[in-house]
């Protein structure tokens, strides 16, 4: 069972690698359109939560994290980057003193997929999200 776990994440982290890569050299587009990002998204290796209630047309975030409890949200934006949508989270909390999200969305296969920088140990973890309900 281990082993398939670390096989599965492999996989996954190759995926994200891939998909980064191609986004990077991607043209430059605009999205304005930032409902595809409300809804509940839960990271696929956790209960970890990102609530996105509402997303202004100047890209500021009504959003939540959970963990399971709720944590303290400090900053959330959404922007475009090379014509894909982009969220960046910033936690304030207990444990949680500067921890960020970047996460781009994936309109093909529904998903959220980025970075989590874990400001206590310093380190970049590769993520995803699906979604949990539709809005």
């Amino acid at each position: 069972m281990k082993c398939r776990c670390k096989s599965a994440l492999r996989a996954l982290v190759l995926l994200l690698t891939g998909w980064l890569a191609l986004i990077a050299t991607a043209g430059i587009g605009c999205a304005a359109d930032y409902r595809p990002l409300i809804g509940r998204w839960q990271r696929i290796d956790g209960g970890y939560v990102i609530d996105v209630r509402q997303v202004e047309p100047d890209g500021s975030i009504d959003a939540r994290y959970l963990n399971p409890r709720t944590i303290n949200v400090s900053q959330a934006n959404a922007s475009t980057l090379k014509g894909y949508l982009k969220i960046f989270l910033e936690l304030s909390d207990v444990g949680y003193p500067g921890s960020t999200y970047t996460l781009i969305y994936d309109p093909e296969k529904d998903i959220l997929l980025g970075t989590y920088y874990q400001a206590v140990q310093r380190q970049n973890y590769d993520v995803i999200f699906v979604r949990m309900t539709r809005q």
